[in-house]
């Protein structure tokens, strides 16, 4: 079963912007370079800030308590700056590492967080830990066959963006990474070896583009297979650059 990469997405911070990209270096044992490596704490987070490990998700703004976040757009600079848009926002440029620019960005999100929720707190970041879904550093693997059968079922176009994925094949049989668990790939220069199916959550209803939902994404998915699973979380066991239109090969 042979596939082809065709999209590579990075979220450099948790929940807030998504940003497509054409190549990156895959190491042994880590995430994919700068894909959540800052989270937004709120004013209920279990912990002190500044944190000093890997937190779960509950302690952190997520697109399932506002939907509005799903429509942030993020590009990250090489001189570290991040550019963020959003539908209802101006445009803005900070470096999530610098505590003048934290404030802003804090600000900034403020109008797109429910004030029923507790508010936003602090900017977190630890090195070289990507404050993910997941303690275990995973990169997620997801197919477009499998979204474009999703959007069949639904009757209607399904962005991607709704799965915050970071690697998108096509040429794959729909669905079949569900059967990919405990299998490894060799995609580029990289091999990964298929940990777990990925179990969703509400953030999938919201329309990307809107930050608005619109879909109930995980009745769809109870009514195709029986549970909430779209695409799987991967281990890179060999490292190596990927590129876009790198084939995908399961060994």
């Amino acid at each position: 079963m042979t596939g082809r990469l065709t999209h590579i997405v990075r979220h450099p911070i948790k929940s807030i912007g998504y940003e497509d990209i054409e190549s990156a270096p895959l190491m042994q044992g880590r995430v994919l370079p700068f894909d959540r490596v800052w989270a937004v704490s709120h004013q209920a987070a279990k912990f002190d800030s500044p944190l000093g490990a890997w937190a779960r998700k509950m302690n952190f703004l997520r697109g399932v308590a506002a939907p509005k976040l799903m429509a942030v757009q993020a590009r990250l600079r090489p001189d570290g700056q991040l550019d963020l848009t959003h539908p209802e926002r101006p445009a803005l440029t900070v470096d999530p590492d610098r505590p003048g620019d934290q404030a802003r960005l804090i600000d900034w999100l403020t109008p797109l967080w429910p004030e029923s929720r507790p508010a936003p707190r602090a900017v977190e970041r630890v090195e070289g830990v990507a404050l993910a879904d997941m303690a275990e550093p995973y990169v997620s693997l997801l197919s477009l066959s499998s979204l474009g059968a999703l959007g069949q079922a639904a009757g209607r176009e399904i962005s991607r963006h709704r799965f915050r994925g970071n690697l998108w094949v096509e040429g794959w049989a729909p669905w079949a990474e569900r059967d990919l668990v405990g299998k490894r790939l060799r995609l580029g220069a990289a091999v990964l070896e298929v940990a777990m199916p990925i179990t969703r959550c509400r953030a999938t209803c919201t329309d990307p583009a809107t930050g608005t939902e619109d879909l109930e994404m995980l009745d769809l998915l109870e009514r195709l297979h029986g549970d909430w699973h779209f695409g799987c979380y991967a281990t890179v066991i060999e490292s190596g650059t990927i590129t876009l239109g790198d084939p995908v090969e399961v060994l």
